[in-house]
């Protein structure tokens, strides 16, 4: 009874939001499992249950292999945008914490790419990346062109080869600010009794940096890569306003989208299982690493 009357008030003011997120994010999540291995592949509803035929046939069954390739360019987009957002954002951090006059104004234009959506900014960036070349050139091929380097001139995104690695580059330019301002957060968090400790052990900026600073940015970098990575997994809206729906660029959430337009939702529901799992390889780690940090402190 003294239990009941002790979190009673604070399960009573919790209890909307316990049920909206039960309802609309756990139950959802259950009901996609379930469509994921039934047999609904029309607009007609499902025929039964096919266990993990849908999965499998994603990765054997799929023509041209189309899955195997949508996660071969998520990794591509993944590895440079993980990449480009952490060295731009730490490389910008370690600029404003060294010192530099107007940092206020120098955050606020590292930082305003982010408050941009990705469909603005993909608008932007499809006009940048323009492939055209020569006479046809626009966007970056154009600023080329009238500063005579023409031999820089590529076609972006088009490639077949690296174009997700371009595919990236709007991405990149869009949260390298957010990570930035982790990273300076981090450097700023950092007690000043470390610095002079090293300080009076004769330490250069070098080892200062190397071995007291930067290890102490250890979790910063990994809250970062956590955040960033869950993002590029589920990106969309940026791809979609760059290229459209393409074989070239296409990932899994937008192979999602055009099973949904054709009303195969047990091949969209399986991919998103597929992307939650992927996200739960990312993110469980952390927090299990996370739990024990607190638990040790």
């Amino acid at each position: 009874m003294r239990r009941m009357r002790h979190w009673g008030p604070g399960l009573l003011l919790l209890s909307p939001s316990l049920i909206l997120l039960a309802v609309f994010v756990y139950g959802l999540i259950a009901w996609t499992m379930k469509v994921s291995v039934s047999d609904e592949h029309t607009a007609r509803g499902s025929e039964g249950f096919v266990g993990l035929q849908n999965y499998i046939d994603l990765f054997t069954n799929d023509i041209n292999g189309r899955f195997t390739h949508s996660l071969k360019n998520l990794l591509i987009f993944t590895v440079v945008f993980l990449g480009g957002a952490m060295l731009l954002g730490l490389l910008w951090a370690f600029i404003l914490e060294r010192g530099v006059r107007g940092e206020g104004f120098f955050r606020t234009i590292y930082l305003f790419p982010m408050a941009v959506s990705f469909v603005a900014s993909g608008v932007v960036w499809r006009w940048l990346m323009n492939p055209g070349k020569d006479a046809n050139a626009g966007g970056i091929n154009a600023v080329f062109t009238g500063l005579h380097l023409d031999f820089l001139q590529n076609t972006w995104w088009t490639n077949a080869d690296w174009g997700m690695a371009a595919m990236a580059m709007p991405a990149v330019w869009q949260l390298s600010g957010y990570v930035m301002a982790l990273f300076l957060a981090g450097f700023r968090g950092i007690p000043k009794e470390l610095r002079e400790a090293a300080a009076v052990d004769g330490a250069s900026t070098y080892r200062l940096y190397r071995n007291v600073i930067f290890p102490q940015l250890t979790p910063v970098a990994l809250s970062a890569l956590i955040i960033i990575g869950h993002m590029s997994m589920k990106m969309f809206d940026l791809i979609m306003s760059v290229s459209g729906a393409q074989w070239l660029t296409e990932v899994p959430a937008v192979y999602v989208w055009q099973a949904l337009l054709t009303s195969d939702y047990s091949k969209a529901a399986a991919i998103s299982v597929i992307l939650l799992l992927l996200v739960a390889v990312v993110i469980v780690p952390y927090l299990i690493y996370t739990n024990r940090a607190e638990k040790n402190r």
